[in-house]
């Protein structure tokens, strides 16, 4: 289903984000790869005629299956040393939405969202309701230590030494202190049909507490869709997105005129004027124009239009070749 007067086809577009973080230089080139290997999985799955939510469940669940980012086997330990995963997906042409918080023994938790969101008439499972669910839908079991990296191991240890205790509760504050953790990531698309999609998944935070959810899962500030401006996906410190609903203010901020990067931007800043939180966000507006803006020391991302691959990590490194 189009968006009324939407029905023109359009040519596709893709656009992923690996986190927004202060990624060290020794995982930047597999973080380059990774970032380029998930958009052109999407893409391709849009350029097979299929639909946006199709594209950005491909293009996360390659990132997923990556152990360079934060999400799926990827993921990082809580305090008690245990992972909580969460992630949302949501269709922009029906305003449908899908989430699943604290979700563990699972490898893609995006796929799971996507069966909240089509085969239940709820939008969020936390915890073990999400466990259970997932085992009610077949989902196969995988071990906790499959879906931990030697990385996610160091860093816990670093904090449970204390190495790291001073900076917990201001880990996320703007570009002057050290963050912790892959952060997130996340996709937008618009389809052939003029159909936008977003999704977001995390293995969340080092050191969290037990049962702690951000951003992520919540529709609005994670993510949003909607066919009557575009599709949102943000990454950064959780809980400042959450008391500014940072996803729906890019889209709002859209639907009063701003363009893709207009609105990027502005949001972005306002999240730290407002509540002192740095991230980034990726945008795809409802005609195929992208946005992206990042307050962290750098953000990984990607994104295919007119069969390019653009992909980088800092402000400045995009690197742009033939799909």
């Amino acid at each position: 289903m189009s968006y009324p007067g939407s029905n023109k086809k359009r040519k596709p577009v893709m656009m992923i984000h690996g986190g927004a973080w202060a990624m060290p230089d020794k995982m930047v080139e597999d973080t380059k790869k990774g970032i380029k290997d998930a958009a052109l999985a999407g893409y391709r799955t849009l350029r097979d005629g299929r639909s946006a939510v199709d594209a950005v469940e491909a293009a996360i669940v390659s990132l997923e299956n990556n152990p360079n980012f934060d999400a799926g086997n990827g993921s990082v330990l809580t305090a008690d040393g245990k992972v909580e995963m969460d992630a949302m997906i949501m269709d922009g042409s029906t305003l449908n939405a899908g989430s699943v918080g604290c979700v563990n023994n699972i490898a893609n938790p995006i796929k799971l969202a996507r069966m909240v969101m089509e085969k239940t008439d709820h939008v969020l499972f936390v915890g073990e309701g999400a466990n259970r669910f997932a085992h009610e839908m077949g989902v196969p079991q995988v071990s906790t230590d499959s879906l931990i990296g030697e990385y996610a191991k160091e860093e816990w240890e670093r904090f449970s030494s204390g190495e790291y205790a001073s900076c917990v509760s201001t880990m996320f504050k703007r570009r002057d202190v050290k963050q912790s953790g892959h952060d997130t990531v996340g996709a937008v698309a618009v389809d052939a049909d003029g159909n936008v999609a977003c999704g977001t998944s995390t293995g969340g935070i080092t050191f969290k507490k037990p049962g702690r959810v951000g951003d992520t899962p919540l529709v609005g500030c994670g993510g949003y869709a909607d066919n009557k401006t575009g599709a949102v996906s943000t990454t950064g410190h959780g809980e400042g997105m959450i008391k500014v609903c940072l996803a729906k203010h890019v889209t709002v901020l859209m639907d009063q005129g701003s363009t893709a990067q207009e609105a990027s931007v502005k949001a972005v800043e306002s999240l730290n004027d407002r509540v002192q939180s740095s991230g980034g966000v990726i945008v795809v507006s409802k005609d195929g124009d992208i946005g992206q803006y990042f307050t962290t020391d750098r953000m990984a991302r990607a994104w295919v239009k007119d069969d390019r691959v653009f992909y980088g990590v800092e402000t400045d490194d995009i690197i742009s070749c033939p799909v």
